[in-house]
């Protein structure tokens, strides 16, 4: 081999180029992400050491087991309801403001502290106001929990949006009301299917708030998965997550098809 040739194969052995820093990356996502995936897989497909459908037939069999879904998703839709409707007119007026992005800390600030402390805090609140804990006390305190993370996307959707297309819409005649509802709603709904995702998933999922918040009343799908692995019952807690996965498979392809879809044809 000639030495040029020798020395282009030993540059390319040891090049070092923005790939390598992808390499951690792989790896915490190959440990902690395709590992655990893996084993829910197996574990579904386990039942008495073999190869079965078992698990399956026991979560669809329980009918308990449907209605806590059920009812979490109800509870889960609630929830981003009331999130969307405060949500939305909150981000709306922080795009509008010369600093709304320095105001947006406020409700950033609070996704700082603590999951657990801030449910303990809010139903040491509740308790202190002698208010009765069970799922009002839940859907209260969700929507305090989850409700910047609604906030968020939608202001940054909003305040990414090209001014040139509201003042167009005022020259062409249009009033505010018809501005926000025919150029800014539009516009904003890659951030609103976003956030809708970043409610309704963790929403449905959580145990924590309903632990301390629900006062033993309200369970939810996330309980229920919590106590299936803690009574060693892998196989049907493992089926149970899977469903979970799949409800983030769909909102994952939600806000990567229908949002950007919609944001390239709202003016259309």
């Amino acid at each position: 081999m000639s030495k040029p040739l020798a020395a282009v194969r030993k540059k390319r052995l040891f090049a070092f180029n923005r790939k390598v820093f992808a390499f951690p990356y792989m790896l915490v996502l190959l440990l902690f992400v395709v590992v655990p995936t893996a084993m829910l897989l197996v574990n579904a497909f386990l039942f008495d050491g073999k190869g079965s459908f078992e698990n399956f037939t026991l979560f669809f069999q329980a009918g308990v087991f449907l209605q806590i879904l059920g009812n979490s998703l109800l509870v889960g839709l609630l929830v981003t309801v009331i999130c969307l409707l405060i949500g939305f007119p909150v981000a709306y007026m922080l795009s509008r403001f010369k600093n709304g992005g320095a105001l947006a800390m406020v409700f950033v600030i609070p996704m700082w502290i603590n999951f657990l402390i801030k449910t303990r805090a809010i139903a040491s609140i509740f308790e202190w106001m002698g208010f009765r804990l069970g799922i009002a006390s839940v859907i209260v305190g969700m929507v305090y929990i989850f409700l910047p993370f609604m906030i968020l996307p939608i202001h940054t959707t909003l305040s990414n949006i090209d001014k040139s297309y509201l003042e167009a819409a005022r020259d062409l005649g249009a009033s505010n009301s018809e501005v926000l509802v025919k150029v800014v709603m539009p516009l904003s709904l890659p951030g609103v299917i976003s956030g809708i995702t970043m409610v309704f998933i963790p929403t449905i999922s959580s145990f924590a708030i309903t632990t301390y918040l629900g006062g033993g009343a309200v369970e939810l799908f996330g309980d229920v998965i919590y106590n299936a692995y803690n009574l060693d019952l892998y196989g049907v807690g493992s089926v149970m997550s899977i469903i979970m996965l799949v409800f983030v498979l769909i909102a994952s392809f939600a806000v990567n098809k229908f949002g950007d879809s919609k944001q390239g044809s709202s003016l259309i």
